[in-house]
């Protein structure tokens, strides 16, 4: 599998563009991978994490085409994870035509936050057509087949009560983790994980409060850290895991080379805009 990051930053991306304090200039004097739109991610070409609302900015920075995506996987309906006019877009009300179709698979709070954002019933049968869009409610705790992957959500400890999910992703051998937006994940969780029975090659994990004080509904260095050995304790890190931190906070972490140093000293990764991953 091949991962790549579309948006590494927090819900205000990084810099916040209506703030000068000491992350967000330096950020802005750093540039490149200092420079973070919101978070979405890609499988291969056809499996997009997010419909996230930089997605347009960033296929055009990165040079990549969003054209096949076949499958979409939610976390969950926050504004800088979802943005439903996408749907539009990939559409033939915005002139685009042979696409693959896209299975969206989300909560039914996603679902009904996208139905708000449009015109129309968003399970009206004429408009999916329209849309190219075949939507598939999911909960927590569910293996399912998304085309060649073999998925399992999980329960994510986010802004309760929404239904807030992380997603295990396994193709052929490999298996990655996606992790954001969490805080320390509950024991239904941590069981689900150890019954899938697989370990992952690549962890990608919540950083949003960085050097700050311990997050209810995030992570800071130090949750990550022990999630991270959590991962070690229980067995679920394969021999080759690498462990990358995404989610970025403007109001809590570094420019990217100076974070990138202190997670060298601690045995992880930092993520940034355009990174590709082979899992």
């Amino acid at each position: 599998m091949k991962l790549t990051f579309l948006g590494t930053s927090a819900s205000e991306g990084f810099p916040n563009a209506f703030c000068d304090c000491d992350n967000c200039t330096a950020a802005r004097q750093a540039g490149g991978p200092s420079l973070r739109k919101r978070s979405s991610a890609l499988i291969n070409q056809d499996l997009l994490i997010d419909l996230g609302p930089d997605l347009m900015a960033a296929a055009q920075q990165h040079g990549v085409s969003l054209a096949q995506i076949n499958y979409c996987l939610q976390t969950h309906e926050h504004e800088d994870h979802l943005d439903p006019s996408h749907f539009g877009s990939r559409s033939a009300f915005c002139g685009v035509y042979g696409n693959p179709r896209l299975h969206w698979y989300a909560s039914q709070g996603a679902v009904a936050k996208a139905t708000g954002g449009l015109t129309r019933d968003l399970l009206d049968a004429e408009m999916l057509e329209k849309l190219n869009l075949t939507i598939h409610p999911i909960t927590p705790f569910q293996r399912f087949a998304v085309g060649a992957y073999d998925v399992l959500s999980v329960k994510a400890n986010h802004a309760a009560p929404l239904m807030t999910m992380l997603f295990v992703i396994s193709q052929g051998e490999r298996t990655l983790f996606y992790g954001t937006d969490t805080s320390e994940m509950s024991e239904e969780t941590w069981q689900a994980l150890a019954d899938y029975g697989r370990p992952f090659n690549v962890v990608v994990f919540d950083h949003t409060f960085g050097w700050q004080g311990r997050s209810g509904g995030h992570m800071n260095a130090e949750q990550f850290l022990e999630q991270v050995a959590r991962l070690r304790q229980e067995n679920l890190l394969a021999t080759d895991a690498r462990i990358y931190a995404t989610h970025i906070g403007h109001h809590s972490n570094p420019s990217h080379e100076e974070l990138t140093k202190f997670a060298a000293q601690h045995g992880y990764l930092v993520a940034h805009d355009g990174l590709v991953v082979e899992v």
